[in-house]
């Protein structure tokens, strides 16, 4: 008998290793020992598929990781969604104004059926933190965002479905689409749940249907109404995906059942149902006038619908809550080693929370880049951000009526400079920060009003690096 110690305990790969030990030793003997290894690698190939694209495994990734400090050297608030505003998704500009470690590592693994089917399963792990040590267990949220598996070119598929996909697990929706210079999302639909992509009414018109579930936190019931205890629900979402050449509309309806129960603030008036709808608009030039894209959306809900940007995703929202967001955002080049990319975000809503609420907020923000040598370039970005925001006294937040700005100057490094998707980065950054000292008042603890030293008119300086392939 023959005994092996294996350093590569993968059982394929033994399982390989095992034929070829038990061959006939005579035809061993025969055989060089290149010769034995080229025959175990043509083994090996045959019964593990490789990452081609088509089959195999494969491995994507976004991190975020970087240190902002005062001009004390101490460490910084930020984030982009750091005012009143950012409460209700109101975000500003993100160049050198984030002081976490965000990241996700995405796992793949496709096959090829012998009748031509592909199936493809993801998996994606997250974890985010705003420690600067290098050990988070306690303070880091390592999460599963993402774990589907969808099957595409279904030899049983034909007509209107030929070139379809279906899918089921927990995922984010394929054809969310956001503006990065905000880290906002025009749209985003995530959950648990089904769907199937691509049904072709046309060469140029086609629609894909889902199914979500998004889970309330529990919460308290008032006892005049319902029996005593604490009360979750779920709130399911179907959503029809329309696309017409570069427009798209999308409609989605919801309904949680029995959240109208949910005590908000001493009333019991919480949504029940909701509509959410967005048109949109994909360009292939930068608004027609140069090269690039723009991106244009309109969204509108109304009850559950009304979070505009997370599909589905609050159920604090009032049963007569209804809201309006504008997203526009651009990329152009001005001249070979300039480029630039403007983006607006506004929304407008009423009785969002509580009955006679308003929030209304406008961002401006533009990314510049100065392309200077192959591997280096000067990023420069300037947001403003005003807002309006009656609360009622939800949630113990004040009213506040005012405006932020920030500037950027960082100086980046990367493989190679060209074109504003060109990662990895490592960047140096300045920013100067204002803002109108009625925002401090918004709600105790929040960035701008906590009891710290961070206050408006202040230098921030740091370095953050960032990665996707």
């Amino acid at each position: 008998m023959i005994y092996f110690k294996a350093r590569n305990r993968n059982p394929v790969a033994m399982a390989a290793t095992l034929a070829l030990a038990t061959a006939p030793l005579a035809v061993q003997a025969q055989q060089s020992t290149e010769e034995r290894l080229s025959a175990l690698e043509a083994k090996l190939a045959e019964i593990q598929p490789q990452a081609t694209g088509e089959e195999g495994f494969s491995f994507n990734a976004y991190a975020r990781s970087g240190l902002l400090l005062d001009d004390d050297l101490q460490s910084a608030s930020g984030g982009p969604y750091l005012t009143p505003a950012g409460s209700v998704g109101g975000a500003v500009g993100r160049l050198g104004n984030e002081p976490d470690t965000y990241l996700e590592a995405i796992l793949n693994y496709k096959q090829v059926a012998e009748n031509g089917t592909k199936s493809h399963y993801r998996v994606m792990i997250a974890d985010s933190t705003s420690s600067s040590n290098d050990w988070t267990s306690e303070d880091g949220a390592l999460n599963v965002r993402q774990a589907y598996v969808e099957f595409s070119d279904l030899a049983s598929f034909s007509g209107i479905f030929k070139d379809a996909s279906i899918w089921a697990g927990k995922r984010f929706d394929r054809d969310n689409f956001d503006i990065h210079w905000l880290d906002s999302d025009f749209i985003f639909l995530a959950g648990l749940g089904a769907g199937i992509y691509d049904i072709a009414w046309s060469d140029n018109v086609k629609s894909s249907f889902s199914l979500y579930g998004r889970s309330f936190i529990e919460f308290a019931a008032d006892t005049d109404f319902v029996p005593e205890g604490s009360y979750s629900t779920d709130n399911i979402i179907l959503t029809a995906n329309n696309y017409a050449g570069n427009f798209q509309w999308m409609i989605s309806g919801m309904k949680a059942r029995d959240n109208d129960q949910r005590v908000v603030e001493g009333v019991t008036e919480a949504a029940e149902t909701g509509i959410h709808t967005m048109l949109a608009y994909h360009g292939g030039s930068f608004f027609g006038v140069s090269d690039g894209n723009y991106k244009v959306a309109v969204m509108h809900g109304q009850g559950l619908g009304a979070e505009t940007k997370n599909i589905g995703s609050d159920g604090d929202l009032h049963e007569d809550a209804v809201s309006t967001r504008f997203g526009v955002y651009g990329t152009t080049y001005l001249s070979d080693n300039w480029r630039l990319a403007p983006a607006i975000l506004a929304e407008t809503s009423k009785d969002r929370y509580l009955a006679g609420d308003e929030y209304q907020w406008l961002t401006f923000n533009t990314r510049l880049a100065h392309e200077i040598a192959a591997n280096f370039e000067m990023q420069y970005e300037v947001s403003w951000q005003t807002m309006d925001i009656t609360t009622m006294g939800y949630n113990g937040r004040e009213d506040v009526d005012g405006d932020y700005s920030k500037f950027t100057i960082a100086p980046t490094f990367k493989p190679q400079v060209g074109g504003f998707w060109n990662r990895p980065e490592i960047r140096v950054f300045a920013s100067y920060s204002t803002w109108d000292d009625a925002l401090d008042s918004y709600a105790v603890g929040d960035a701008l009003g906590a009891d710290s030293d961070f206050e408006s008119g202040q230098w921030t300086f740091g370095t953050q690096m960032e990665i996707w392939f």
